[in-house]
């Protein structure tokens, strides 16, 4: 609890417990309930009354966070109290109860007020904590989108480079990676070459990736679709493609069940890299399209 209890919440808990508690056994082992130290109880002297100690002790109280914290945690026992042993031993309980009755409903208003505004603070502070952890996130996935970004360009000069398809494989899956997609960098099955391979909502995804400065074609089209079919029947392929693909491609690639879908850089550049959609969210978008009309391919600007 980091604000101040007010002057007027001190004194009805104050009052409330000369109220309820009568004798000075209980308000001693009420005292020692809620982390009164044995040292300040000790100067409590036989002769002096329970509202002449209190009085010496609350002033102390009051004086730091760990002291209101006490008072604070007296005030929401007492006002869950009820009945009132200490005072049904008395002779003038009649009275005694009602007075104490009152003094306990008055705290208990002002101990749920204050419960509603430590709520509040606590919620407020939990909302602004997380306003700055996701600044923070969007800031972290920024750069890292850059640095992604920027490796992706200096591949651009090595572009039909044996060595630039392998690194265009690798960078595929360091993108699947920081988005923490559930993926596999490249391997071999059965004497083939798979470029990688993603899980996007429950489906897997067999990765295609090519380098290239020309359109892709057919023929690299059914060389992808020869390995996804070799596969389980819930397997398809994501072909991703620096260029674009021809028409020959496209309606290649939009088979009976349409297992295969197509990315190329508009998809890549103008929606992934400019933080527009996740990959998740721009394979799904053609999925349903596939399923919708049959094609494997859904131009970028189109989405």
């Amino acid at each position: 609890m980091n604000k101040k209890l007010s002057l007027a919440f001190v004194e009805l808990t104050q009052n409330a417990l000369f109220k309820a508690i009568w004798f000075k056994g209980s308000l001693r082992m009420f005292l020692i309930q809620h982390q009164i130290s044995e040292t300040a109880l000790a100067q409590w002297q036989a002769d002096q009354s329970k509202r002449e100690f209190i009085e010496w002790l609350w002033p102390r109280q009051v004086k730091d966070e760990k002291g209101q914290n006490a008072i604070l945690g007296m005030a929401r026992s007492l006002a869950e109290m009820n009945p009132f042993p200490d005072l049904e031993r008395k002779e003038d309980t009649k009275e005694r109860i009602p007075e104490a009755a009152e003094a306990i409903n008055r705290l208990r208003r002002a101990v749920s007020e204050i419960n509603e505004t430590i709520r509040e603070t606590r919620a407020s502070e939990a909302r602004r904590k997380a306003a700055i952890e996701e600044v923070a996130k969007r800031q972290a996935a920024q750069q890292s989108l850059e640095k992604l970004q920027t490796a992706l360009n200096n591949l651009t000069s090595k572009i039909g480079t044996q060595e630039s398809g392998y690194e265009f494989e690798r960078w595929s899956y360091d993108l699947a990676i920081y988005f923490e997609l559930e993926a596999r960098p490249g391997y071999k099955a059965t004497g083939r070459q798979i470029d990688g391979a993603i899980t996007i909502e429950g489906t897997t995804f067999l990765i295609e990736t090519k380098l290239v400065n020309e359109p892709i074609g057919s023929p690299n089209i059914d060389i992808f679709m020869a390995k996804i079919e070799s596969k389980a029947d819930n397997t398809m392929g994501l072909f991703i493609s620096q260029s674009c693909f021809n028409e020959g491609a496209k309606l290649a690639a939009s088979k009976q069940r349409t297992p295969m879908l197509l990315l190329d850089s508009g998809h890549v550049f103008n929606l992934i890299m400019r933080g527009e959609m996740t990959p998740p969210q721009v394979v799904s978008r053609i999925k349903r399209h596939a399923h919708q009309t049959g094609s494997s391919y859904l131009d970028a600007s189109d989405f």
